[in-house]
This record gives structure tokens, C-alpha cells and sequence, in this order.
């Protein structure tokens, strides 16, 4: 799906582009062929793409204007997301690693924190992401960051 706004003039997204991403997103998962994320375009490429208001509310969850926050939507424990994807290769290193880390240890994942994201850090998100119904490519993105903290325990 596409939503387009410019870094001038409009900028802020209206409630009616909202609604169409998400009723064309809908459209797409009822006919089998999309999953559960909504991402930026930032998410696999270094651009500013979609502009700070539009990322900020894919970030949030991409929560339907008007309407209660729903389950894997907008967070309201979750540390804003660093602004980097966790991943491996190469081994990543951060305090962002060291607090995602020790919040699935607190999940009940085995895991060193040690701020050092490598194999094993991989391995228990890919395990995390599974465990949600999420794509499990082994990467800390915005959706898994947020639900680290707001998916219910299992």
C-alpha cells in the first residue's frame, strides 16, 4: 500500500489517506495475500521515507483515525524505538540491544544482556516473532520493539 506526503506544504497525513492504506491493507488480507506488520518504507532502506508524521503513526501501530487504540496498536509501555533495525550480521552493540534484551529475558527468554546483539539474540527473537504470528526474520523492527513490551504473555 502506498501513502504519499511531501516534506513541505503537506506533511501531516489526513485521516481520510489513513483510512484508505488501511482499507486497501484490509482488502489485501482478506484476500489472503498480507501480513499482520505495516511498515515505512524507512524500515528496509535508508530514507526518510514516509516523513515524520506518516512513520510516526506506522510506528504507533497504523491505529484506524477515530477509533480506540486495538490489540498490537499504539503502545503504551514500550520505549520510543531507537530508530535502528536490530539485526545480525554483523553483531550490533547499544544500550537499545541491552533494553530490548532485557525486557525478553523478563518475558521469560534465556538470553545474556549484554548490549551485544549476535546469533543468540537472533535466535530468541526469531523465537519471540513466531510466538506473536509476526514475520520471523530475527530483526528488532518498530512492530516487534513495541510488542516486546505490549503483547500479552504467553
Amino acid at each position: 500500500m502506498l501513502g504519499l506526503v511531501g516534506n513541505s506544504g503537506l506533511v501531516e497525513p489526513p485521516d481520510a489517506l489513513l483510512h484508505a492504506i488501511l482499507d486497501a491493507v484490509d482488502h489485501v488480507r482478506d484476500q489472503g495475500r498480507a501480513g499482520k506488520e505495516i511498515k515505512g518504507h524507512r524500515d528496509g532502506f535508508p530514507t526518510d521515507c514516509p516523513g515524520g508524521p506518516l512513520y510516526a503513526w506506522v510506528q504507533r501501530g497504523a491505529p484506524r483515525p477515530g477509533t480506540d487504540p486495538v490489540p498490537g496498536g499504539p503502545s503504551t509501555t514500550a520505549p520510543p524505538f531507537p530508530g535502528r533495525l536490530l539485526k545480525y550480521p554483523p553483531i550490533m552493540r547499544g544500550e537499545d540491544v541491552r533494553t530490548w534484551q532485557a525486557k525478553v529475558v523478563e518475558r521469560g527468554f534465556e538470553l545474556d544482556v549484554d548490549g551485544a546483539y549476535g546469533p543468540a539474540s537472533r535466535e530468541v527473537c526469531r523465537s519471540f516473532q513466531r510466538q506473536q504470528d509476526i514475520e520471523d526474520d530475527g530483526v528488532v523492527g518498530p512492530v516487534t520493539w513495541r510488542l516486546t513490551w505490549d503483547a500479552p504473555t504467553i
